[in-house]
């Protein structure tokens, strides 16, 4: 007899761990609040390391179209001063794929492939019920009861109470995130100074990052500690209003580092938060945690690739285990999970420290030592 499994989110975490199932010849039942994949904007790009996301896309049986799609070249990283100099510039070689980049929407299409996904379920609840499995509540008013329900939704998990009290806390940091489409064509000079992958500058207590995605398209970030309350007194859809209000959160910076601001065309506030960095639980049966749901840490580069190699490890563990032992695969596997996971959190949240902080050499001297390992 198969378990009746289902997880909530069809993020990178929920899509990989049911796409290994699928492999595995499980069925799974994938839910997800978004009325259609493409429902709001996938987001930015993705780095995926070889021993996390891209160690989980070989066990879903995806490694090579995800080469196809991925941009090595999108590893370069260039490091300037505020003042305009460039203190790092970082090329890949051409046969490096350490960490190459991924459109957010394309990693979801790749994913998605031929799972059966129930889009526009929006889940209010879940309540496990020793010895009769795990019961989904949907804000429609209907329920459904599964052996194992699994929570990949995210920071704000609906799924996390039914395991652990704790909320993300607010890290003191913020960023604002701004699109330039096309960036070749209309900016050609912005281009250049962004290069082929990330550009970043760093300044105390602030910073400013440029991502290239696929087609010309690059995301920017301002990242700078502030009040979590400090645009209140903004309207988010007044661009012009925000980006005054950025440039001169900046001001001094160099005017081609800025132009990232001032060509930007809609800001998006995006307060950085995080889950306690130890954070775990007593198990209960049929339920757990995955990603985000399960140890929100700051965005890093660690995060989707924790995800989606936890949804593989998951799944594969599911897949070899016997019926009686769902439990103790899943028990098994938290324990695993917590252990990585906090080394990670550990590292990410001493990272924002210095990428965001008062001494901005101590940002370069995280750059060195990354690249040093």
């Amino acid at each position: 007899m198969r378990h009746r499994i289902a997880v909530v989110g069809a993020g990178p975490a929920g899509l990989t761990f049911a796409r290994v199932l699928h492999r595995h010849a499980h069925p799974v039942t994938v839910l997800e609040r978004d009325p259609a994949p493409d429902a709001r904007p996938p987001g930015g790009t993705l780095d995926l390391q070889q021993g996390l996301g891209q160690l989980a896309l070989r066990k879903a049986g995806l490694h090579a179209d995800f080469r196809a799609l991925s941009r090595p070249e999108g590893q370069a990283m260039r490091i300037l001063d505020p003042d305009g100099t460039v203190l790092r510039d970082w090329k890949p070689r051409p046969d490096d794929h350490a960490h190459p980049e991924i459109d957010r929407g394309q990693l979801r299409d790749l994913l998605l492939g031929p799972l059966d996904v129930h889009w526009g379920r929006s889940v209010t609840r879940v309540v496990p019920t020793p010895g009769d499995g795990t019961t989904v509540h949907f804000t429609d008013g209907r329920h459904q009861t599964y052996d194992l329900v699994i929570g990949a939704d995210g920071a704000w998990s609906r799924v996390r109470p039914a395991l652990s009290p704790e909320t993300p806390h607010y890290t003191g940091v913020t960023a604002v995130e701004t699109s330039l489409p096309d960036l070749d064509t209309r900016h050609p000079d912005l281009a250049r100074l962004v290069g082929d992958g990330s550009m970043a500058v760093f300044g105390r207590n602030r910073a400013l990052v440029a991502q290239r995605g696929s087609g010309g398209h690059v995301k920017a970030y301002a990242q700078f500690r502030a009040p979590l309350d400090w645009h209140t007194d903004l309207d988010p859809d007044d661009a012009d209003a925000v980006r005054s209000r950025l440039l001169a959160l900046y001001d001094g910076w160099t005017a081609p580092v800025l132009d990232l601001l001032r060509h930007g065309t809609t800001f998006t506030h995006r307060p950085i938060h995080a889950l306690p960095v130890a954070h775990t639980w007593t198990h209960v049966p049929g339920v757990t945690l995955l990603g985000d749901a399960a140890h929100l840490m700051p965005p890093l580069g660690a995060g989707a690739n924790l995800a989606m190699l936890e949804g593989a490890e998951l799944a594969e563990s599911i897949a070899a285990s016997a019926p009686g032992d769902l439990d103790d695969a899943v028990r098994a596997f938290e324990e695993r999970m917590w252990a990585r996971a906090g080394r990670w959190a550990q590292h990410t949240t001493a990272g924002l420290e210095r990428l965001v902080g008062p001494d901005p050499s101590e940002a370069l001297a995280l750059f060195d030592e990354v690249h040093m390992s």
